[in-house]
This record gives C-alpha cells, structure tokens and sequence, in this order.
C-alpha cells in the first residue's frame, strides 16, 4: 500500500499511524537494522514511503524521519525533517547521525545541525547517489536507527558473462593528453617527384611506345625521334621510374624543346595543410601529424617537415607541409583531415575516450568493483579524442570499463535504477 502524506496534522497522523501498524513496506516499524533491511529489501522505489517534502519517510513508534536530498542551486546537501505523532517537531530537538556505504567499502558520515524546520548534514552528497544508508536519532533520551538500500546507476553482471561480450577494464591513472589543432588539407606530389622528357635533338617523331597512366622503368624506351640535323633516328627513354603523368606528343609531330612527356614518382607525396591566421604562431615545424581521408577512417603519422613561403589559395592561410609514407595508399588531389598536435600535456588521472558514457545530465564511465559496476560521474578536463582528462569523479587507481561501455549502460537502463532522493 502507497502512504500518501501532507502538511496538515490530521491527515499526516492517521498516514503515519497506518505505517507504523504495517501498511507502508520499506521502512523499519520497530528500529531494529535488520528488520529495516528486510523490508526494504522487498521494497520497489514507488512502494517506499513518502514524507510531505518528498523524501524517504523512517517510522519508528510515533517517532518519524523523512530523508530528502536537496540540489536547488546548491551542491547536493541532506535537509532531513522530523516529526513526533505525524507532526513537524524542532530539529534542534534531535540528534542525528547518517552513514553513506559506498561501492568499494567507502563511507561517509554526516552529521547535522538545525536549519529552520529541518536539519542540514554538515557536508555534500556527492554523486552517484548510490549507497546503503545508516541512519542513527537520538531523541528524547531513546536511539531509533534504519538501514537501508539507495542504489542508482549500479549492475551486477558476472565476469564470464562480460569478458564473453567483449568488456574490458583497466585502472584510471596518469596519462598524456595531447592538444591538438584540427586542420583540412590536400595530398600533392613532391616537387621533387616529377620530372619533365624532352627531345635530346629536333625533329619528328617516328612512334611513341607510352600513354598516361602507364608504369614505367627508368630506361624505358617512350619515344622514337628522327634527328632533322642527322636525319638518324635516336630513342627517348624514361630518366626515372614512375608513372606517366603528361603525354604531349604523338606519332607524326616535329619534337622540340617542349617536354613530350612528365613522368611522376608517386612514392613522393605531401600534403598541404591550411593554417588561418588565428592558429598561425601555434603551428611549427617538427609537430606531430595524425592524417585521415575526409569522410574515411584512415590514420596515417607523420610531422611537419617546412611552410611555403606563399599564402594558400585563398590568400588567407599558411601552408604547413607535411610528408607521406609511399604505402599509405594516398594519391595527388585527396582531401584530408589532420589533427596537429601543438603540445603534450601530463595529467594526474585520464580515462579513455571509448569508455565515455552519458548518464541523466553526466558524462560518466562505469566503475568496477568484483563483478558489480556502478556510474562516475566525471568533470572532463583536456582531452585528444583517445584521453581525456579527469578533473573529479573518480579516484587513482579506481578499475572503469574502457571498451563496451554501452552494453553495462544498455543493463543499468534495462533495471530501471531511479534517482532516490
């Protein structure tokens, strides 16, 4: 049965009287902890009763505590109301001492002092708001206490069972967090990676053995010429190994000092990265390079070997030139994506970006503590889209699940764990 309550005596005594003869699960009816435990252990979250502020109400006799959580404008503090036979008595009146039971056999004790109608616990509750809770009155010479459960953003799930879907954890500790700077580019041929053929002697051209987009060996015959000096014929051969980029001659033409063909070296790739002005004097010579294809998922490493000496395109940004590896499948006119690392930052505690989850308006990562998970809700410092920075949530040392996150937050959502202030 639901104990509904309000602020006027009458109604709020008869309510109470039901609970305290039986007709409210999950409070304690004789102050013993165990049986606390019990009925609260068979209790929902809607079956719990309810004070007239909205809190967990705990019935001792005619003796009542109602438990609330207040974060109004406020870090999150415990304003707990008192009452002797369903009505509102001082809080200076009682003697108050509650114990928070933490994941990982950490505890946190609150005492209080009186405010207005309630009394205030002497620090914040921090979150997850996820704990069993000891509470201990002192009033009128007797002492009434309660135990009870107030979980949220926890699962139990066992190691066969995670390791079997691919969960992975590991210790949140130290790390380098990178800053980088996001810049957009093109890949181009070296200028040292072409190279134009021209006639040795005048004259027409007999045959040519050469189209583009031909692979050729240096040596290789592309053309035969006919001296118009000799009238003998010589062969115009490949100066290097590459492709056959331009063709400007066909059988039948008067070779002359103009090229017949340019040959490229596609093992001989740039790219060139545009800097605006704003990001200019952070960009240098020597930074690391992370390199993607536009749209792909490609990574290629490399650093910034010089600038031109001319503005880009548009006239409005620095080119940084950086090169690239012959395998990296990369070819003359590609978009890229770079992210330029302009400083290595060492921080206390960073946790992997893969780990990051959302939960209600955190971002959290899930602890671990033997096959139980529970929400961190974090404060996010720098981060470099592989570490992030952690400001508070968590502690040194503390195991959090790094890959496959998504399925513990998939069976915290599943359970249904509420928010219980």
């Amino acid at each position: 049965m639901t104990c509904l309550f309000n602020k006027f005596g009458g109604p709020l005594v008869a309510a109470l009287m039901l609970c305290v003869v039986g007709a409210c699960d999950g409070t304690s009816s004789a102050g013993s902890t165990s049986a606390g435990q019990s009925a609260d252990a068979e209790a929902t979250e809607e079956e719990y009763a309810k004070g007239p502020n909205g809190g967990r109400l705990l019935v001792e006799g005619s003796f009542a505590l109602e438990m609330t959580i207040f974060e109004t404008g406020v870090d999150p503090q415990y304003r707990i109301y008192s009452y002797k036979d369903g009505k509102p008595i001082s809080p200076a009146s009682v003697d108050l001492t509650v114990r928070l039971h933490r994941l990982g056999d950490n505890v946190d004790t609150f005492n209080f002092v009186p405010r207005q109608d309630y009394l205030m616990g002497d620090g914040v509750v921090t979150e997850p708001h996820s704990f069993e809770v000891d509470v201990e009155a002192r009033f009128e010479g007797k002492t009434h206490a309660w135990r009870y459960e107030s979980f949220e953003g926890r699962t139990t799930i066992p190691d066969t069972v995670a390791t079997e879907a691919g969960v992975m954890v590991e210790p949140a500790g130290p790390a380098t967090v990178q800053d980088v700077l996001t810049l957009s580019g093109e890949v181009t041929l070296a200028p040292a990676a072409t190279s134009s053929v021209r006639a040795t002697y005048p004259g027409p051209v007999r045959s040519v053995s050469v189209n583009v987009g031909d692979s050729v060996q240096r040596g290789q015959q592309l053309a035969r010429i006919e001296s118009s000096s000799s009238l003998q014929e010589y062969m115009v051969t490949a100066p290097k190994s590459g492709t056959i980029l331009e063709r400007h001659t066909n059988t039948g033409d008067v070779a002359g000092s103009d090229p017949l063909f340019v040959i490229a070296d596609f093992g001989q790739l740039e790219a060139y990265l545009h800097v605006f002005p704003r990001d200019a004097a952070r960009v240098k010579t020597g930074q690391n390079v992370r390199l993607g294809i536009a749209g792909g998922d490609m990574s290629v490493e490399t650093k910034i070997i010089r600038f031109l000496p001319i503005a880009g395109t548009n006239s409005q940004t620095r080119v940084a030139v950086v090169k690239l590896p012959a395998d990296a499948g990369l070819q003359p006119g590609m978009r890229l994506m770079a992210q330029v690392v302009i400083a290595e930052n060492e921080v206390p505690l960073a946790v992997r970006e893969t780990g990051l989850q959302s939960f209600r308006d955190f971002t959290v990562v899930y602890a671990k503590v033997g096959e139980t998970y529970e929400v961190r809700m974090l404060e996010l410092g720098r981060r470099d889209g592989e570490m992030v920075e952690v400001i508070s949530g968590l502690r040194p040392g503390e195991i959090y699940v790094t890959e496959n996150s998504f399925l513990i937050k998939a069976d915290i959502d599943k359970s249904g764990a509420s928010h219980d202030h």
